[in-house]
């Protein structure tokens, strides 16, 4: 099968690409630079690689029969964030391709209401993120009900994996977290700790993308969640990375409305952000219908990360492998 990949080199692409070569198919890569892969993985020198500005195409009205003009059996689009630019693909590609999967994102879903969270739940999404993302999944839903344009929408949660810094135990991007955690110092968490985070590793969100295009037909017009078995609290978390460099954590907490005076505006919104939604989600659909087995659990793809960061330099800290 002849598979485009748009957004191939980044977080996800990187490891999908692999596989799918690796099941014989052949990929065209999309994307808008000529940049590497996040890892090195072997093959992609047989990949066909496309340079497309997705943002400057679709303002000219071009971007869908670009990828059209590709002459994909398939489409992974990893790059989609609102209804116009799914328009433009679906328009371009209704009866010319026999699957089209989606990336989205749980954050369709709002907040936490009845854990862990299934697909059939009620979307509820706030944010210009996720309401967008979940205008895209009730697009494309409705036109593989309607009309059976063969679409497939995967909501991953917090990806994570060497190369990037993964969501960290108060719900934001500061290394120092982490740096505080490895030395044995106090760490102050927002409220008690007992929010959730639910990561997955990049290459757990790969197979899930790879095994929907295998098994096409109990994946057409259905929706799946792709993260680990089970999802992490602020306090769990923290208490674990702790583990990893030998101490117990020193752990205090206070209310958000204090908490939030303690962090920057940018740390501070990203942390908002993920205590409101606080997600926990099933993968039973998933397993099932999919055959989804993810490799990593939250911890272990963090800790891979984190690996790797401290490798890199960019998190002070004792080595972790």
């Amino acid at each position: 099968m002849r598979i485009v990949v748009i957004g191939a080199t980044g977080h996800i692409g990187s490891y999908l690409v692999p596989r799918l070569l690796a099941q014989g198919h052949t990929v065209v890569a999309v994307s808008r630079g000529l940049r590497h892969p996040y890892h090195g993985a072997v093959g992609w020198a047989a990949v066909e690689r496309v340079r497309l500005d997705r943002a400057d195409e679709e303002a000219r009205g071009f971007f869908g029969e670009r990828i059209a003009a590709l002459a994909p059996d398939a489409v992974v689009d990893l790059t989609c964030f609102d209804v116009p630019s799914a328009q433009q693909l679906v328009e371009a590609l209704q009866g010319r391709v026999q699957h089209f999967v989606h990336c989205g994102t749980l954050w369709v879903h709002g907040p936490s209401e009845v854990v862990p969270t299934e697909e059939t739940q009620p979307r509820r999404p706030f944010g210009d993120y996720g309401v967008r993302k979940a205008a895209v999944e009730a697009y494309l839903l409705e036109k593989a009900r309607r009309e059976g344009f063969p679409a497939t929408v995967l909501h991953p949660g917090h990806i994570t994996g060497p190369g990037w810094v993964p969501i960290n135990p108060a719900g934001n991007l500061d290394v120092a977290v982490f740096e505080r955690l490895a030395k044995g110092e106090t760490l102050t968490l927002p409220d008690h700790g007992l929010a959730t985070l639910h990561h997955v590793h990049a290459d757990d969100v790969a197979q899930a993308f790879a095994r929907a295009l295998a098994r096409r037909g109990r994946a057409l017009g259905e929706a799946f969640h792709v993260v680990s078995p089970a999802a992490l609290t602020l306090y769990g978390y923290a208490r674990a990375v702790a583990g990893w460099f030998g101490h117990e954590p020193r752990l205090e907490f206070l209310a958000w409305y204090d908490w939030r005076q303690t962090v920057g505006e940018r740390d501070a919104a990203l942390t908002y952000d993920h205590l409101a939604h606080s997600p926990c989600a099933s993968i039973a659909k998933a397993r099932e219908l999919l055959d989804y087995a993810p490799r990593y659990s939250s911890l272990q793809a963090v800790h891979e990360a984190l690996a790797w960061l401290v490798r890199a330099g960019r998190v002070s800290a004792p080595p972790l492998d």
